[in-house]
């Protein structure tokens, strides 16, 4: 079942969206070589708190049985997505680094994640961390009120596709609101029998496409937590929450 957002739910969202998404923003700032993640955890978290919101991810239930310990996902190179912030996880110049954060803002969840530079990047780290964040807005493109949201993936693949990355098919975007995670399940690969449905306003949604600059296979680390490349090359993630409305699809988690 896709929920339908009220217009005083949107309102709600879109207001913790822009919060979220000002915080984005002052975490790029901090990002730099001699920085620990668990630096950039910490901030955060004071920022989310002082914006009136909770952490969406921080206790959230663990593939290993225990709670995700921090307010940011933080992965590095060839991790893909929900690394665990650590002091002892030190940046260093030309890693690129993946921040996932969601919060919860008066009762209504915003999620969104970025792939950020540390100092200066190679050649073909620039090129994976400029063509996730295009595979995100190719994919948007595609999304009209009264279409298939599988266009979506379609239009993500396609595009990952053209510029030589493999698209992750084992980890998938998903509907957002009251609940972090809401149906459906939307992957970022054209999947015939996959979000068949038309869309329609008031829904919302985080996409989020993940690269690979090798296999797209992937496997999980030792702490349970952290997903990372199967063959140890590199992964972007890009994520925003979004919006169908009738006039098109509103980003509510966009940063300047």
């Amino acid at each position: 079942m896709i929920s339908i957002k009220t217009e005083k739910e949107i309102e709600y969202m879109r207001e913790g969206g822009k919060k979220l998404a000002a915080i984005m923003n002052e975490l790029e700032k901090a990002i730099r070589p001699g920085s620990s993640t668990l630096e950039l955890d910490e901030l955060a978290e004071k920022l989310i708190l002082e914006s009136g919101g909770t952490p969406s991810f921080k206790g959230y239930g663990a593939e290993g049985g225990k709670p995700f310990p921090g307010s940011i996902c933080s992965s590095l190179n060839n991790e893909i997505v929900h690394g665990i912030p650590s002091a002892k996880v030190i940046l260093k110049e030309g890693d690129i680094f993946k921040v996932d954060v969601g919060m919860k803002y008066k009762g209504f969840h915003t999620d969104m994640a970025r792939t950020f530079p540390v100092g200066k990047l190679s050649v073909d780290a620039q090129k994976i961390a400029d063509t996730v964040r295009e595979t995100f807005y190719k994919g948007v493109e595609s999304m009209k009120v009264g279409k298939k949201l599988n266009r979506y993936s379609k239009a993500a693949e396609r595009y990952a596709k053209k510029n030589n990355f493999s698209v992750i098919q084992d980890l998938v975007g998903h509907g957002i609101g009251r609940k972090l995670h809401e149906s459906p399940q939307i992957p970022n690969y054209y999947n015939r029998k996959a979000c068949k449905f038309k869309l329609e306003p008031g829904m919302t949604f985080a996409l989020e496409p993940m690269i690979n600059a090798g296999t797209r296979e992937i496997k999980m680390a030792d702490d349970g937590w952290t997903f990372e490349t199967a063959d140890g090359k590199l992964s972007a993630h890009w994520e925003n929450t979004v919006l169908v409305t009738e006039e098109g699809i509103e980003i509510l988690t966009e940063t300047s």
